[in-house]
């Protein structure tokens, strides 16, 4: 088994409110403070502070337009991502986090592949898009490996938004990639 490699056969499924809590700690883990530097998604070089909380999390369970998907080996929550329907445009992919310790041994794909099908299948939409911090280029190549392209488009860093974290750089922006379904 490689690292991070599930125990047993992933279960993705829509969220409830009864993982709202267990979302905000895994994405946390995942992308800020010394907790995700055991992965490889850490942004704790770029933005500090929260990344989420209850609030945002809750908001998103439920928005009719999105479906948090997590990924559960066994009743471990391993992984976790937001599908929002934008009707006419590339359903949007965010919060694709994966517990640090778990990241490389195949959850993310997994996530990943299973918030395409449901876009395509479910949504009715004919591509997906996401946005990843322009100084993440290892994050980047592994969408493209996935067969996301680069889109030329960018999106702005939320600056002056605590919601969003403490930026500890001024020149942050979004790129957005994009696959078909």
């Amino acid at each position: 088994m490689g690292r991070g490699a599930p125990a047993g056969p992933l279960r993705v499924v829509p969220a409830g409110r009864v993982e709202v809590a267990r979302v905000v700690r895994l994405v946390e883990s995942a992308y800020r403070g010394e907790a995700s530097r055991r992965g490889w998604t850490t942004e704790a070089d770029l933005v500090g502070g929260r990344r989420t909380d209850e609030v945002a999390v809750g908001g998103l369970v439920d928005e009719p337009a999105t479906t948090v998907l997590v990924a559960f080996d066994g009743p471990a929550l391993v992984g976790c991502c937001a599908l929002t329907d934008r009707p006419g445009r590339p359903a949007r992919l965010s919060m694709l986090a994966v517990e640090p310790d778990r990241q490389g041994g195949g959850v993310g794909r997994a996530l990943l592949e299973a918030a395409v099908r449901r876009a395509g299948e479910v949504l009715g939409a004919r591509a997906v898009d996401l946005a990843v911090l322009a100084p993440r280029p290892e994050l980047r190549a592994w969408y493209a490996r996935r067969g996301f392209v680069e889109t030329g488009r960018t999106e702005p860093f939320p600056y002056g938004d605590e919601r969003f974290g403490l930026p500890v750089r001024d020149d942050l922006v979004f790129v957005v990639l994009e696959r078909p379904c």
